[in-house]
């Protein structure tokens, strides 16, 4: 699998980001959905990932930087035809090395309560992730659940900050 910055615009980023916004709306009241559109993918603070397996769009992710030492995850979706295979954790794992180099001493994400998105949290549990109180701008909310990793002191002091 090969994971590349990538600026969102493509015919295949785009179907499948529109079927992760239409997969949230499936699942969740519209106003418990947090999925970034795709100007705000494409915004600065922003670093979007897709990955490939040979010319196929498996999944995809993002970072958003909240701070300059805490980050949130955006966009974690993998295509129907790659379920199940372990690419959202490879993806996650190429976020969190990502994050981790850049020198963010924690990474956090939303994710919705219903049991359609146990999957999910199962998998961010298994990465460390916890559960956690609302961040940044979010309301708390039944429909959503939050979770934090924070990364040990002393990787981040060895860090090398990394560009977005």
């Amino acid at each position: 699998m090969q994971i590349k910055v990538d600026d969102v615009t493509s015919k295949q980023v785009l179907g499948l980001l529109e079927e992760h916004h239409k997969d949230m709306l499936l699942h969740s009241p519209p106003e418990s959905v947090h999925a970034l559109d795709v100007t705000s993918l494409q915004a600065s603070d922003v670093t979007f990932w897709s990955a490939w397996i040979d010319d196929k769009l498996a999944g995809c992710g993002a970072l958003k930087q909240l701070t300059t030492s805490h980050a949130e995850i955006k966009s974690m979706r993998t295509s129907l035809l790659f379920r199940r295979k372990g690419v959202a954790a490879q993806i996650l794992q190429f976020i969190l090395n990502y994050a981790e180099d850049y020198g963010y001493s924690q990474v956090s994400l939303e994710t919705g309560s219903m049991d359609a998105f146990i999957p999910a949290r199962k998998m961010y549990e298994k990465f460390g992730f916890h559960y956690c109180s609302t961040f940044a701008d979010y309301i708390k909310d039944e429909n959503s659940v939050y979770m934090n990793k924070k990364f040990s002191r002393e990787h981040i002091a060895n860090s090398v900050r990394i560009k977005h």
